[in-house]
């Protein structure tokens, strides 16, 4: 008896105590993306969840291509952007982002997105939204009506883009007027940001070398 008293109390200390560097984020919606949000200032990244990058493309079942992926923010952007959100932090990915499950009126935003094939269960990070993807397939409705490429694949195989040294995140990016500007992980337009070394665009480790190699900071 002492013993299941002592692990009920010490069950709901652990519950109480807040978790070890996580904070959950409340504000308005900005949409970025089908997957990606900006609340009361800070980038958020949706749990569990992969949707198609902007400059995708899918094949209908007629063999037209469709830009689907501009076709998914568009959708997302109408269904909540100026909404109020709360959400859950998960984790911070490899870009400085929130990753979180986001609640908007009490639904889940990631599940929802999901159940109506606007994005794909994320599997390789979590479970949480299969089902919410099979049942969608089954019903062939929004994404599941095409054919695509998976949005991780995707992104890995975009042409002429230079992958991340390890451990050197910071993107020194040229600019259309010829501009050498480098991204932060954070920053506004860090993940959209594409590197080409054909273009003379590099990576940096630092914020100090990409200075000292004549780039200047993003603004945002």
């Amino acid at each position: 008896m002492r013993l299941a008293v002592y692990l009920l109390v010490t069950s709901l200390i652990c519950l109480a105590l807040p978790r070890a560097g996580l904070a959950d984020v409340s504000g308005m919606v900005r949409v970025v993306d089908g997957d990606t949000l900006d609340i009361d200032g800070t980038r958020v990244r949706l749990f569990g969840i992969d949707a198609p990058e902007k400059d995708q493309t899918c094949t209908a079942a007629t063999g037209a291509v469709w830009d689907c992926g501009a076709w998914v923010s568009t959708v997302v952007r109408a269904r909540y952007h100026g909404a109020n959100a709360r959400c859950v932090q998960k984790d911070t990915d490899r870009y400085g982002r929130v990753v979180a499950t986001c609640f908007v009126e009490g639904a889940d935003m990631a599940r929802a997105l999901v159940a109506d094939g606007l994005a794909f269960a994320y599997r390789k990070y979590a479970l949480d939204y299969d089902l919410d993807e099979k049942g969608a397939a089954i019903r062939g409705v929004g994404l599941h009506g095409s054919e695509l490429q998976s949005p991780a694949a995707f992104r890995q195989g975009r042409v002429g883009e230079a992958s991340e040294p390890s451990g050197c995140r910071i993107k020194g990016n040229i600019s259309a007027k010829g501009t050498r500007i480098y991204h932060s992980p954070g920053q506004r337009d860090y993940e959209k940001t594409r590197i080409s070394p054909a273009k003379g665009e590099r990576w940096f480790c630092t914020a100090a070398d990409a200075e000292a190699a004549g780039w200047r900071a993003a603004r945002r």
